[in-house]
């Protein structure tokens, strides 16, 4: 089914709504015992002879503390993302320090889909590398200079391509290189809404409800009065010829467009306004391209006619 207009985001203009709790590091080096002190690595292993030459004891030195090995740090950060019933494969994971409450916090890198933060608290926290990433772009955009807390650093967590480009093609969207993309915000239904943005054409918004995943082409979203913020308004127009390809309407220069409404075959009405010549109403199916096309003229008894072109007035014969 053709996918309907997607709700208010929460929060203000695509704010994400995640959890308020973001955890805050002291970062701290694993292998240093004596906690945040800074000449504490460097001086570990130095002894310091003492004044009187009389005592020739030496100076008692703290034992290091061996710092985790890899394999560590991927069983703690699997067994806290499965603690909090997060699906991950972990395949790589890094100690990135401890927050104020001694909880050590994991990055985590999982074979399918997102990265995660995973702080060591009860119940355990996870954080989805993806959201925190939109989150931070778009505080960045309201005020460049903000605080967006800690963020995920594995080189393969900062490179959102390859996720967003497995939920397009659960979306059913084949014809889009993804070449940006991030988190934008949350539907009302607490739905995660993702943009992409595609090399060459516009992109779509992507949405999972329940089990399935939707897709929102971005010149639809315009006409929703939605913004898109990785496909230029060349890209957007330049939709219309594929939408329109191989029907009556194939050769009009589309210079506006509106929605009009559904038909009783659930197909998405909408009326284009052409650079010369007579404008169309388009029928558009799941698919994006058009069913079906009707001249303003044949148009004029559906749900009030054209609006965007003044049509001739149809003849009696018509």
């Amino acid at each position: 089914m053709f996918h309907k207009k997607l709700l208010a985001l929460v929060g203000g203009a695509m704010a994400l709504a995640l959890l308020s709790a973001q955890p805050a590091l002291a970062q701290v080096d694993p292998q240093d015992p004596r906690g945040d002190d800074p000449t504490a690595g460097a001086n570990r292993d130095r002894v310091v002879p003492r004044r009187n030459d009389n005592q020739r004891r030496p100076q008692q030195q703290t034992p290091a503390v061996a710092a985790p090995t890899p394999e560590e740090n991927k069983a703690a950060a699997q067994a806290l993302l499965t603690g909090a019933g997060v699906s991950c494969q972990v395949t790589e994971a890094a100690l990135l320090g401890v927050t104020a409450e001694q909880q050590s916090t994991y990055e985590a890198v999982c074979a399918e889909g997102p990265g995660y933060l995973a702080v060591a608290s009860t119940p355990p926290q996870t954080f989805n590398c993806l959201e925190l990433a939109g989150q931070a772009e778009t505080t960045r955009l309201r005020d460049p200079e903000a605080d967006v807390g800690q963020q995920c650093t594995l080189p393969v967590n900062l490179d959102p391509k390859p996720v967003l480009t497995s939920y397009a093609r659960a979306a059913g969207v084949t014809d889009c290189t993804v070449d940006e993309g991030s988190a934008i915000g949350k539907s009302t239904a607490g739905n995660t809404i993702y943009e992409i943005g595609c090399a060459g054409r516009d992109g779509f918004w992507l949405e999972k409800t329940g089990e399935s995943w939707q897709a929102t082409p971005c010149w639809d979203l315009v006409l929703m009065q939605e913004a898109c913020r990785y496909s230029t308004e060349a890209e957007i127009k330049g939709a219309w010829p594929r939408l329109l390809a191989g029907t009556p309407a194939a050769a009009c220069d589309v210079q506006e467009a509106r929605r009009v409404g559904r038909d009783a075959q659930g197909l998405t009405v909408y009326e284009v306004k052409c650079g010369a010549g007579d404008g169309y109403f388009a029928r558009i199916g799941d698919t994006f391209t058009a069913q079906r096309v009707h001249t303003c003229v044949e148009a004029a008894n559906i749900a009030g006619g054209c609006t965007l072109t003044a049509a001739a007035p149809a003849s009696t014969e018509q």
